[in-house]
Order: C-alpha cells, then sequence, then structure tokens
C-alpha cells in the first residue's frame, strides 16, 4: 500500500507585494488560531512554521504573553520551528550570510526548543552546489527544496542524495509540484478527486519508495482545521493507499532505507518550475547595496572586532547579531530577489541604510578603542592604518586628516617620515568636530586634508603613524593625456568610451573593453525578456566621450565621461527613435603595484524597459566559464545545451546561459586568464561570436511585478501584474567593479585572492583630541603595530574572522578557491560552520570548494 503523507505547514513570506506590516497582522491572527487548534487538538502531531524563526521574533514582539504556549508546543514536537532565521536566497547571497542564516536561526530556536534538522527551502529560485556542504557542517543531513532541479542532473526520482563539495551530502526530498499542493483541500469528493489525480500521476512516477508528500499550506494560509475530515474522504476515494497527518521526518526514514540515485551540482533548470535566471539584476540598486554590506561586516567589521578582542577590548556579540538579523531579513528569497512593490522595495532599501549606518559606526568605534590604546608620540594626533586582509600588504592608501596644522608630517613609531601628497583641502567649522569646542569660544576652524601615502603594513593588523607639526615636500598634480599605467597594466582611454588594456606581464592586448550594450526588456521584475525584433545597441557605435587624466605621485586617475542616446520607452524602441539618454562616468584609480584594475562606473538613466550591460572583450573562446558561489567555484556552460529543446520540452522559462557570481566572473584557459571583479553587480553571460566576451550587467529597467506570455517565459504571470514604476531604475546608480588578467591559468593566478584584496580596502582612523562623542579611556594599553596572523604559506581564502558564539575564542574561516586541494599547515583546531568542534589536525588539507573553520591562538 502507498503511504501518503499530508504535511501541515505554512510558508510566510514576511513581505511582498504587501507590506511587513500587513504580514505581522495577518501573523499574529494566524498564529494564535495555530495555538489554539494544537491545544485543542491533541491528536494533530504537528505544524511546521515555515523553517524560518524571524516571523518568531515578530510574533514575540508583538505577543510576549503567548510565548509560554509557543514554547510548550515547541518543545513537545508539535510546533516545528527552525533551522533557518529566513527563507533565505541562494544565488547572489554571500556564503556567510547562509552560514548566520543558520546559526542564528538554530540559536534562536533552541531558546524554545530543538529546531527542524532539516535544510528546508521550499521557494528558493534555483539550489546552490554548496548547500550541502553547508547543512553538513551545522550537522544536518537532509533537505528538502522545490525548485530547479531536472532529469538532466542524473535522475528523474523525487528523492535522491545531493552531493556537495569535499564529500559532503544530504538526502533529499524535492517537492516536485511545489510546496502549496495541499492548499485549502476541500472535502468535496468530486474536487478532491480531480486535484489528487492529477497529483498523484506525478508524485508517483517520481517516488523511489511506496511514500509520496501533499504538504498542507500555502502563503500566509491559515491552518485548515477541517484537514482531518478531508483525509477521511481521501481514505474513501483511494482505500489502496494510506493517508498520514505527518511531517517530513516520516518520509525521510521510510526513503533512507532503501538506496537512493546520487546528484551533485547546483540546481538552475527551468523546466518544471521558474528559477528566474536573470532576476539577479532587478532592483541593481537593492543588489548592490546587498554586495557592500555583506562585504563590510565579513572583510572588515569583523576581522577588526576580533583584532580588538584579541588585544582586550570588549566584542559586541549581540549588536553584530542584530545587524546581521536585519541584514537577512532582505535575505529572504522575494526580498532578495526584489520582486516586490515598490513600497516593500523602499522598506527593503532603509533596512539597507540602516544595518550600513550600524556597521560603519562600529567599524569607526573599534579603530577609535584601538588607536586611543597605542602609545602617544610627541603630539596626540595619529592616523592609525588597518590592514584587514590576510597577508602583508604594501598599499597606497589616500584618505582624510583633520588637524588645526597649517602643514604637518607624517612618522611611524620610529621617527621615520612617511611621504605623502596633499590631493584636496577644505576648512572644517570646529562645531562639527565638536560642539563642546565652539561652546567655550573657540572658533578656530580646523583643515580637513585628503591625502595620499604609501605604507607597508601586516595582515590582519594596523600600524600607528603620527600627525606632528613640521614642513613637508611639495608635490605637484599633474594633467596628462589618455594613458595611464603601473608595473603591470598600460590602460589608454579611446574616444568611444572604451579603453585598451595592454597587459605587460602576457603582452597582450585587450580592444574596447568597457563598452556598453543596451536592448529592450519587455520582461517583469523576475526576468528580463528581449522585445521581438529587437536589435542591440551598442556604446562604441555612437558616443564620443571627454577623457581625463590626473597624475598623483602615488596613483593616476582616469575618467571617461559621455552621454548616449537610447529610447526612452518602449515604443520609441519599437519606432526606431531615441530620445532618451544615459549619462555615463567611468572612473579608473590605479596604483603602483595593482594586479587588478579597479573602477566605478555611475549611469544616469532617464530611459524606460531596457537592459544595459558592461562588455569585457577577453580573447579567450571558451566553453564554460568559471564563478565563484559560496565558499568556492561553480563552471557553467556559455551556452546551455537546452536552449535548442525548451520550447519542444516545454519548460517553464528559457534556459539562457545567464548567471549569477558574488565575487569573480571569468574566462580562462592555460596561460591565460581574464576576470571581473565585483563589489555590487552579481550577474554575467558570455557573449560574442566566440563566447568571449564577458557581458556585466549594470541594470534592468522595468515597471511591471509580474507579466504573463514573456519571450523567454511563456505563460501566466510571476507574481501579480501590480505596477512599480521604481523599478525602471530612474536616475544615479553607482557600481563598483575592478577587471584581471594575467598569464596564468585560474588556479595558478590565484583569481578569488586577489577578488577577495580588491574587496578589503585599507581603512583609517584619524585620532585628535577633539570628538563629538565621548568616551572613558579604557585601562588597556596595546603596541603600535599589530598583526593578528599571516596566511602567507597557504593559497586558502579567508572568508571571515569572528569571536564564536558564546565563547572567548576567535575563529577564522578559510575556503579553497582552486580546482586542486590545498593545505593549511601547522597544528589546527578545526571547527564545524555551527562552531562546534570537528578535531585537533596536522597540516589540514582542503579540497576544493571546502569550507574550513580553524581556532586563531
Amino acid at each position: 500500500m502507498k503511504n501518503v503523507y499530508i504535511v501541515p505547514h505554512v510558508h510566510w513570506d514576511r513581505e511582498w507585494y504587501f507590506s511587513a506590516e500587513e504580514s505581522k497582522i495577518l501573523l499574529v491572527n494566524d498564529l494564535k488560531e495555530v495555538l489554539d487548534f494544537l491545544e485543542a487538538n491533541p491528536e494533530y502531531p504537528s505544524y511546521i512554521l515555515d523553517g524560518q524563526t524571524s516571523i518568531i521574533k515578530d510574533f514575540s514582539a508583538l505577543c510576549p504573553e503567548e510565548m509560554p504556549r509557543f514554547k510548550k508546543l515547541v518543545e513537545d514536537g508539535r510546533l516545528i520551528i527552525g533551522p533557518w532565521y529566513t527563507q533565505t536566497d541562494e544565488m547572489v547571497v554571500g556564503g556567510e550570510s547562509i552560514v548566520r542564516n543558520l546559526l542564528y536561526g538554530i540559536k534562536d530556536s533552541r531558546e524554545f526548543g530543538e529546531p527542524m534538522k532539516i535544510g528546508y527551502l521550499p521557494d528558493s529560485f534555483g539550489q546552490s552546489a554548496q548547500i550541502p556542504q553547508i547543512l553538513n557542517n551545522f550537522e544536518i543531513t537532509r533537505s528538502v527544496f522545490w525548485r530547479g532541479i531536472s532529469e538532466r542532473y542524473g535522475t528523474d526520482k523525487t528523492e535522491f542524495n545531493w552531493a556537495g563539495s569535499a564529500g559532503s551530502k544530504v538526502t533529499t526530498q524535492l517537492l516536485p509540484l511545489g510546496y502549496a499542493i495541499g492548499k485549502y483541500l476541500p472535502i468535496e469528493e468530486a474536487p478532491l478527486k480531480k486535484r489528487m489525480d492529477k497529483y498523484f500521476a506525478v508524485l508517483d512516477k517520481g517516488a523511489t519508495t511506496e511514500n509520496i508528500i501533499i504538504p498542507n499550506g500555502h502563503d500566509q494560509m491559515p491552518i485548515q482545521k477541517n484537514i482531518s475530515e478531508v483525509i477521511i474522504a481521501l481514505k474513501k476515494l483511494y482505500p489502496d493507499r494510506n493517508f498520514i497527518l505527518g511531517r517530513f521526518e516520516d518520509i525521510f526514514e521510510e526513503i533512507e532505507k532503501t538506496d537512493l540515485p546520487e546528484v551533485q551540482g547546483e540546481f538552475i533548470d527551468g523546466k518544471y518550475s521558474r528559477v528566474h535566471r536573470s532576476i539577479y539584476s532587478t532592483r541593481m540598486d537593492l543588489k548592490a547595496s546587498n554586495v557592500q554590506v555583506e562585504n563590510k561586516i565579513t572583510n572588515i567589521l569583523e576581522p577588526l572586532m576580533s583584532i580588538a578582542y584579541a588585544l582586550g577590548f570588549d566584542y559586541q556579540e549581540g549588536t553584530v547579531e542584530a545587524i546581521w538579523k536585519d541584514l537577512m531579513v532582505n535575505h529572504a528569497h522575494d526580498s532578495m530577489a526584489a520582486c516586490c512593490s515598490d513600497k516593500v522595495h523602499a522598506e527593503i532599501l532603509a533596512r539597507y541604510n540602516s544595518v550600513e549606518e550600524r556597521i560603519d559606526r562600529l567599524i569607526d568605534f573599534y579603530m577609535r578603542k584601538i588607536s586611543e590604546a597605542t602609545t602617544d608620540y610627541k603630539e596626540t594626533e595619529k592616523l592609525v592604518v588597518y590592514n584587514l586582509f590576510q597577508n602583508f600588504r604594501k598599499k597606497t592608501v589616500r584618505c582624510e586628516v583633520i588637524s588645526k596644522k597649517s602643514d604637518f608630517v607624517i612618522l611611524d613609531q620610529y621617527g621615520n617620515e612617511i611621504p605623502y601628497q596633499v590631493l584636496n583641502k577644505k576648512v572644517i567649522d570646529p562645531g562639527l568636530i565638536d560642539r563642546q569646542i565652539v561652546h567655550y569660544g573657540d572658533y578656530e576652524p580646523f583643515i580637513q586634508y585628503e591625502v595620499e601615502f604609501t605604507v607597508n603594513i601586516k595582515s590582519v593588523g594596523y600600524k600607528t603613524l603620527y600627525i606632528v607639526q613640521g614642513e613637508h615636500e611639495q608635490t605637484t598634480i599633474e594633467t596628462r593625456d589618455n594613458v595611464i599605467e603601473n608595473v603591470n597594466y598600460k590602460i589608454e582611454a579611446q574616444m568611444n568610451g572604451t579603453i585598451n588594456v595592454y597587459d605587460k606581464r602576457s603582452g597582450k592586448l585587450y580592444k574596447e573593453v568597457l563598452g556598453l550594450e543596451n536592448v529592450a526588456d519587455d520582461g517583469d521584475e523576475y526576468d528580463f525578456s528581449p522585445l521581438e525584433n529587437d536589435q542591440p545597441l551598442y556604446s562604441v557605435d555612437s558616443v564620443t566621450a571627454s577623457i581625463n587624466v590626473i597624475q598623483y605621485k602615488e596613483s593616476q586617475e582616469l575618467y571617461i565621461r559621455y552621454q548616449w542616446s537610447i529610447p526612452s520607452d518602449m515604443e520609441e524602441r519599437k519606432n526606431k527613435t531615441m530620445n532618451g539618454k544615459l549619462g555615463i562616468e567611468i572612473a579608473i584609480q590605479l596604483t603602483q603595484n595593482d594586479c587588478y584594475i579597479p573602477f566605478e562606473i555611475t549611469v544616469d538613466n532617464d530611459s524606460k524597459d531596457q537592459r544595459t550591460r558592461l562588455l569585457v572583450p577577453t580573447q579567450i573562446a571558451s566553453k564554460l566559464s568559471t564563478a565563484d558561489n559560496q565558499f568556492g567555484l561553480v563552471q557553467r556552460p556559455v551556452i546551455d545545451e537546452a536552449i535548442n529543446v525548451w520550447e519542444k520540452e516545454d519548460w517553464d522559462e528559457r534556459p539562457d546561459a545567464i548567471y549569477p557570481f558574488l565575487s569573480t566572473a571569468a574566462l580562462s584557459e592555460p596561460g591565460h586568464t581574464a576576470a571581473v571583479f565585483t563589489n555590487s553587480t552579481r550577474e554575467y553571460e558570455i557573449v560574442g561570436k566566440n563566447f568571449e566576451t564577458i557581458a556585466i550587467t549594470l541594470f534592468r529597467s522595468v515597471g511591471i511585478l509580474g507579466k504573463e506570455d514573456l519571450l523567454r517565459r511563456p505563460g501566466r504571470p510571476s507574481g501579480i501584474k501590480m505596477k512599480t514604476p521604481n523599478s525602471q531604475m530612474l536616475g544615479r546608480l553607482k557600481l563598483s567593479l575592478a577587471l584581471f588578467f594575467t598569464n596564468e591559468g585560474f588556479d595558478e593566478a590565484n583569481v578569488l585572492y586577489y577578488a577577495k584584496e580588491f574587496l578589503t580596502p585599507i581603512y583609517t582612523y584619524n585620532q585628535i583630541p577633539y570628538n563629538a562623542m565621548k568616551l572613558n579611556k579604557e585601562n588597556i594599553q596595546v603596541e603600535n603595530e599589530y598583526s593578528l596572523f599571516d596566511l602567507a604559506e597557504t593559497n586558502l581564502i579567508m572568508s571571515t574572522i569572528k569571536k564564536a558564539e558564546g565563547s572567548d575564542i576567535i575563529l577564522t574561516r578559510l575556503f579553497n578557491g582552486s580546482q586542486k586541494a590545498e593545505t593549511f599547515p601547522g597544528k589546527v583546531e578545526r571547527y564545524r560552520l555551527n562552531e562546534t568542534l570537528y578535531g585537533l589536525r596536522v597540516d589540514e588539507v582542503l579540497e576544493p570548494s571546502e569550507i574550513g573553520t580553524f581556532r586563531i591562538k
């Protein structure tokens, strides 16, 4: 007899086309009803609260009096919570974010009882290849998801073992028809049978055992109180089946008794369910904010706090947890994807702004704490330089110095002078520095200097410099022609708005780099969709740029500016008229030893219904691209072979080779690699006659949440048909990227190492005798120069450093960003991602894309 497990649950989008505030009102109503029903019906086994704890936080804040009842039901195993904090996106959210999502979700769950030990992701738009390894590091060996897989991965079954990197594996139950097929099940026999016959045909075909699942729930769906009557009707209709009101664990216990097929990799096929493979560029302002905030937390704030903690300062663990949790609210799949209403997007942007402000203030706080604890030298004005990167760096630093001195020298702790150049200066009212100054009648202004100098600085540490009265050598700032260069690159700006890059190491010349492509976007917030018969526009064909080069002593800047005429909306696109404008500024700052070419591109857009991409020709005709995912690499075909059969096979969406990446998208061959690094956009496609050009999506302009019958996504709308004019992305947008060219293969060049360096800028703190925010000085004195540790002996990439939760130890997370095994030398204590001890190791070897968390002593 076949077992049919009916699993009661709710899927709770905290926000979507409706606001979080509206959702909270429903949450209070629905969850109280769940508590009442579970208490009144002891035979009703359990109810799954969507695998996330953020909604518990909302409920407890609004209904604290209900939490004892809530806790009792969790302890009894009848209300199932966790293990996530939010239902995270998996494709454009960073690895540390996914780790903290589980870390804090499990921590919150244990305030009430035990979390569900299943990696439950019922609605994420695709599955990352690193999820099995992450789950195993939290001692989770089971997974449930819906979207992204097809028989192309090696099985047509709905139960399988999903293998990840480094031997990780989770037993997986696919929801082939989604999480909502059992919503509002009728008790009337005719409609019930009509629905079930359709479901059973699919579920029976995919099952590896005599067990299938009917999830009984939907988005914000109240608990179905008459489900027992429905089961009675089902037993009458299907006497050859055994209907069980249960939980996911029941079916896992059955399917784990049999041999299951094994699959591996990421799952982003849109054959049976929409994965929205071009959603990675919707509302680029929000996407870019997320990238910048994630990188500030993991690359700057947490390493800085770890240094301070090692030196004896307090570690504000609760403050960091609150920052992470507010950020992770934005990581819920709809919020991160930005397929929401304009009102919700405004709330998401406000959260990003709030989170970033708290991060910035906490960074300033810890830099100040360390600075004030270093030894004074002659005077009390200091400039402390922080290198939070994993290795020693000789770096050109540009920063602000505020002083009342009309001239000064910069000295190190031994009295050696550090040459510097003043790039700019302006007068600052003293009241802006500390209002107490003017309160006592001192109106003498301060001077804010923008200075630049080169400094040697140890890894994961700082160096104290001193601002001392004196005369420094004055240097001139020059303007030049259209060329800048350093030891690695020569860059020549072209009048068509592009650059030619000469790589001095390989002797290769890359022409017309950073041109733009513009096409119509007839899609919605979920997907790019082309306009039939539309022809791409290319900036190199129609713009004349102005070029400006500034030569400083330690660096050079190249500015390219132009206005590009494009259609202002879809009607102009169809009529071949061009009254719209894209204002473009590309700013490249190059210092002497840079191995990559950092640049910012600012777009001023007044045109609707279009997509604009940046083009990087590489001379590498490849069948595969290489990009990073969470803690590792993924290789993808430059053209998806299913593009030839998707219509015949009736796919839900066309499999364009548009892909996500986190920091690096690259083409590579032996002796040659070209890559783009990002601190903003995370979407790319390989294009060109020979698939040699990396196309980076700068932004998409669309004006509707969901739309039906798209060229690349036929049929019903995704979401709902709601106008979203703010998703047209009118106005200014600034994005941060870098180019990387080398005469080595991908592994030999250690590409992700340089991407990480790009994303870990030098920070400085200028300590002067005045500050509006008063602090009592702590009784701690620290060295004037310090390094927590150095990773010079390994090619592993540092993800972050943090204090372990509820412990006094410091952990660093490393991963292998190459395609061969790498060693972490020495005797080490290795921990899991859940921060429990894994074991004592000597010369720990990490396999490709393997994560290792180690104690720092």
